[in-house]
C-alpha cells in the first residue's frame, strides 16, 4: 500500500512539525504546545483533517502531521479525573462531545480525536482517537474501532468486531475498510489490513497485513492483507508444510467477486455465506 502522495498537503499547522522534532522536551507546561497540538486534534475530531484516507488512485495516503498531533497530546496533556454519570475516568484523554446527527446508543464510548460523521449509529462500543467512521455507518455491540482506524460511509461493523489500531510509527497505514463493507460479527481486521470498497467479509474472519488471500474457484492469490473489491470473503487454512510437519495456517477465501453495481442485500449475503457453512 502506498502511504504517501505527491499531491497530499495536511491541512494542519506545519508548526507540529517543528513540536515533533523537538517532543522529547515537550511537558504539559508548555502552554503554547498545547494550544496547537489541541487545535490540530480538534480539527481531526471534527473531520477537518484525518490520519489517512483513500487517494483518487486507490492508494491509502497517511497524514503523518495528524498522527504526530495526536501522539504529541499524549505529551502536552496532564492526567485529569472526569465522570460520564456514574463512571469516573482518570486519563489524558477526554470523552468526545461533538456528535452532530449521531446516533449515540448508552455505552459507546468515543474519545476525543475521533471523528464520528453524521448519520452514523454507534451501539455500546469503543472508538479510539484518530478513528474515522463516516455517514450510515453502524458499529454494533462490542465492537472497536482501533486509533486511527478509517472506516467508509454505509459500513457495518457487526457485534464484536475488533477494527485493530495504528498509531505508530506516523507514517503507519491504519486499518482501512472502505465503502458498503460488511464485516462479520468477531472478525479482527489489524495491523493495517484493508477491506476494499463493498467486500463482505464472514463472521470469525482475522484479517493481518500479512494474511494470505484466495480465490475459490481458481486458486489465485491476491493482494496479502487485503480483501478485494465487492468480494465475499470468509476466513479460512491452508496446509503448509514445515520441518516439524504439516500444519494448517490461516488464510482468507474468496468465495465470489460480485459485479460491478451489484450488491448484496442482507438475505442473499446469508445465501452465500450459508452455501459455505459460514454465518454472517
Amino acid at each position: 500500500m502506498s502511504t504517501s502522495s505527491s499531491s497530499f498537503v495536511s491541512p494542519l499547522d506545519p508548526g507540529i512539525d517543528e513540536l515533533w522534532e523537538r517532543r522529547a522536551d515537550i511537558t504539559p507546561d508548555d502552554a503554547d504546545a498545547r494550544k496547537a497540538v489541541v487545535a490540530a486534534v480538534d480539527a481531526i475530531d471534527a473531520g477537518e483533517a484525518r490520519v489517512a484516507q483513500v487517494a483518487a488512485d486507490g492508494s491509502v495516503v497517511v497524514d503523518e502531521r495528524a498522527k504526530r498531533a495526536i501522539l504529541l497530546s499524549f505529551k502536552v496533556l496532564p492526567m485529569v479525573e472526569s465522570a460520564a454519570g456514574g463512571f469516573q475516568y482518570h486519563d489524558r484523554m477526554p470523552l468526545k462531545t461533538r456528535f452532530d446527527g449521531v446516533r449515540v446508543v448508552p455505552g459507546a464510548i468515543v474519545r476525543w480525536g475521533a471523528h464520528i460523521a453524521p448519520g452514523a449509529v454507534l451501539m455500546p462500543s469503543y472508538t479510539n482517537i484518530g478513528g474515522y467512521v463516516d455517514a450510515g455507518t453502524l458499529v454494533d455491540t462490542w465492537a472497536t474501532v482501533g486509533s486511527c482506524a478509517q472506516v467508509g460511509r454505509n459500513v457495518h461493523l457487526s457485534g464484536g468486531v475488533g477494527l485493530g489500531g495504528v498509531l505508530e510509527p506516523p507514517n503507519a497505514v491504519p486499518v482501512v475498510v472502505e465503502d458498503d463493507a460488511f464485516i462479520g460479527s468477531r472478525c479482527m481486521v489489524v495491523e493495517g489490513a484493508r477491506v476494499r470498497r463493498g467486500a463482505k467479509l464472514g463472521a470469525g474472519a482475522i484479517l493481518t497485513s500479512s494474511t494470505h488471500v484466495f480465490d475459490a474457484n481458481t486458486g489465485e492469490e491476491y493482494a496479502r492483507g487485503e480483501i478485494p473489491e465487492r468480494a465475499v470473503a470468509v476466513g479460512s487454512s491452508k496446509i503448509k508444510s514445515f520441518p516439524g510437519g504439516e500444519f494448517a495456517m490461516p488464510c482468507i477465501l474468496v468465495l465470489r467477486v460480485l459485479a460491478e453495481g451489484e450488491i448484496h442485500d442482507k438475505l442473499a449475503l446469508n445465501d452465500v455465506l450459508r452455501e459455505h457453512g459460514v454465518s454472517a
